[in-house]
């Protein structure tokens, strides 16, 4: 919802300033339309029905995964796509990777979205906008269980808990806009320390994240090499901000934010996976209290790479725990319906 148009026109009608806010509290408890909002006079529901959308997005299009994930492809007003992750969790997670870009500019190379067309960054409310559609419940399981049988078929509103900027785009490029929805994520259930955003290391984006006057949210590094021959070949990026500089970028993240840098690094065949690439990365990330890596098992593109096999994950976490990193092997949700990491990219 577009709280500035809804100020706007609640002004214009003449409305007192707390309407504003009965309108945000029905939202964020996942009112699906204007008529459950029986503290507001009939008239100004029809008025606000009229002038004000709901949501800032159109749904397009939807799947749902047999793991349970559920994925989302909306349009903006002025027809950008994007696409949006709703993640279920054993231990009662519910986790959305959230897009803060239509397409990406930054094409890296194991990624479907750096293969679309880049649009445009998105607003603060297009972003909240996804979080409020899930919240609503406004799914395919919730809409017909019997697409995945669950407990929490039919329950509504939907129950959130985390947030992680993970979908398309790089966030730090639009920061503004990430930031404002991270404000507002709260009212939905989603507390800053369970909110991630994730960065290829676009360095001025980790430093205003560094000074950053609010709380704390999670830093996520998408590093996925050792080297800079390699990360440059994969990422870009890394000809502008090569790895020491966005390592020590990481560090005074650290160092003023006391938390540690998730380092996501994405298990490659032939690519990153061997043992003196471990070695590389354990040597790396000093100091040992300051990042926590993240093993991500590739998930199939349009791009010739191969994930690398269960044993070799396996031996390259191993050498990292000897060498004093914590490292942890990222479950895999929703694969078969492209809504797994590195997977999102709108499809005719």
């Amino acid at each position: 919802m577009n709280l500035e148009l809804l100020d706007t026109t609640l002004a214009d009608l003449g409305e007192p300033a707390f309407r504003a806010r009965q309108v945000w509290e029905w939202t964020v408890r996942g009112a699906a339309s204007y008529d459950e909002m029986t503290n507001l006079p009939a008239a100004l529901r029809a008025q606000l029905r009229e002038r004000v959308p709901l949501s800032s997005l159109t749904i397009e299009r939807e799947a749902s995964s047999s793991d349970g994930t559920e994925k989302a492809l909306f349009s903006t007003t002025d027809g950008h796509p994007l696409e949006t992750v709703l993640m279920r969790y054993r231990d009662g997670r519910r986790s959305l990777c959230l897009s803060s870009q239509s397409g990406c500019p930054l094409t890296c190379t194991f990624c479907a979205t750096g293969s679309m067309r880049f649009g445009r960054n998105l607003t603060a409310y297009e972003i909240l906008d996804q979080a409020l559609h899930f919240r609503r419940g406004e799914s395919v399981a919730r809409r017909d269980p019997q697409l995945r049988p669950s407990p929490a078929a039919g329950a509504l509103p939907t129950p959130l808990t985390n947030a992680v900027f993970m979908g398309m785009g790089e966030p730090l490029l639009n920061l503004d806009a990430v930031l404002g929805a991270c404000e507002r994520l709260p009212d939905i259930g989603i507390h800053p320390s369970s909110t991630t955003i994730s960065t290829v290391g676009w360095i001025p984006g980790i430093d205003r994240l560094a000074e950053h006057d609010g709380p704390t949210i999670r830093l996520a590094l998408s590093l996925h090499a050792p080297d800079d021959a390699l990360r440059s070949e994969l990422m870009p990026v890394n000809e502008r901000y090569p790895l020491a500089d966005v390592l020590g970028a990481c560090r005074r993240w650290h160092e003023r934010r006391r938390r540690k840098v998730f380092v996501e690094y994405l298990m490659l065949a032939g690519v990153n996976d061997r043992y003196a690439q471990a070695l590389q990365l354990a040597a790396l990330l000093e100091p040992r209290g300051a990042f926590k890596v993240n093993l991500i098992p590739y998930n199939p593109t349009d791009s010739e790479l191969e994930g690398s096999s269960r044993e070799a994950i396996a031996a390259f976490r191993s050498v990292l725990a000897e060498h004093g990193v914590p490292a942890t092997v990222r479950l895999t949700r929703g694969r078969d319906i492209d809504a797994a990491c590195g997977q999102l990219a709108v499809r005719g």
